[in-house]
């Protein structure tokens, strides 16, 4: 543990702005900020510009569902990774001793049945996509399944669920309807590639404990160079696709600003990797950070695209 550690888990009645940046932690920021946009533009992309109270009412309601299962599926992880993180993440609250194990079932514990009794009360659609997630995030972190020590198994999981579930079933029980429309399965199809590339990627910082706890990743598998030039060819592959989409497949988005911010972003992608030294850990961290930044981007642009 850290020698910064502090000797007590923090209370919330004693200390609770302090007790609140430790909660915004252990929530995991860049999954929370990746949830928010992706409900928000597909709210944006099934309403257009039908907004009413009504329908304003139920985006709140499948945020907040959304939100209370990202921290149950991120918080679960931290609870099972204790001893991982503290060599990989030593910032995070478990491992840093800022919460206790104990204080993180109660949270993990509270937030999904929140996300149960929230969704259920939203529709079916939501109950069901709320509840898949829950399904493959316990799949993934909790033992005896523990999918997260598969490399293969461990990105099937992470691109099904931000990929896959939430931006199909989240569509679905906005629209209520069983009709999926070309714009939807882009962007859909976007992030399920995109996902790969965050999946393979994420290890790469994360080498040391992952070895000394005997979690096999690609980045083990492969080396960090060879896992560092697949993400970058998913990702270029991500964005020349979607140029590719924007131009011949979707008629109902402007196709000149699809186009010019995909290129951008393909150049702004490539320039920026050139800098990053594989043998530096914090350099390989921002660049993750820096890939999130480009997936958050995609949930603004696109809708944008879509609106213009």
């Amino acid at each position: 543990m850290s020698q910064s550690s502090p000797s007590r888990p923090k209370n919330l009645l004693q200390e609770p702005f302090s007790w609140l940046y430790s909660f915004w932690k252990f929530s995991r920021p860049h999954t929370i900020i990746g949830t928010s946009l992706s409900i928000f533009a597909l709210y944006l992309i099934t309403f257009d510009s039908r907004i009413t109270p009504a329908n304003f009412g139920q985006l709140m309601g499948s945020w907040l569902a959304c939100l209370c299962g990202n921290i149950y599926i991120v918080g679960l992880n931290q609870l099972e990774d204790v001893a991982i993180d503290q060599i990989n993440k030593p910032h995070l609250p478990i491992a840093a001793g800022e919460f206790s194990p104990q204080q993180g079932k109660w949270i993990v514990g509270i937030t999904g049945i929140l996300a149960l009794l929230i969704a259920g009360g939203q529709g079916t659609w939501l109950l069901a996509t709320v509840g898949i997630s829950l399904v493959i995030g316990t799949a993934y972190s909790l033992p005896p399944m523990r999918l997260k020590r598969f490399p293969f198994w461990a990105a099937i999981c992470i691109f099904t669920v931000r990929g896959v579930v939430v931006n199909l079933g989240i569509f679905l029980h906005f629209s209520q309807q069983n009709f999926i429309p070309p714009e939807v399965w882009a962007l859909t199809l976007f992030i399920v590639v995109f996902t790969v590339a965050i999946a393979i990627f994420k290890d790469v910082p994360d080498m040391e404990g992952d070895k000394q706890y005997q979690i096999t990743t690609f980045t083990l598998l492969l080396g960090n160079q060879a896992v560092f030039n697949l993400t970058l060819s998913v990702i270029t592959f991500c964005y020349l696709a979607m140029i590719f989409a924007g131009i011949f497949w979707l008629p109902k988005v402007n196709s000149v600003f699809l186009v010019i911010a995909h290129l951008i972003l393909l150049g702004l992608l490539w320039w920026r990797s050139r800098s990053v030294n594989l043998g530096a850990k914090q350099e390989i961290a921002n660049f993750y950070q820096f890939i999130w930044k480009l997936f958050f981007l995609e949930y603004l642009l696109f809708p944008a695209a879509f609106l213009l």
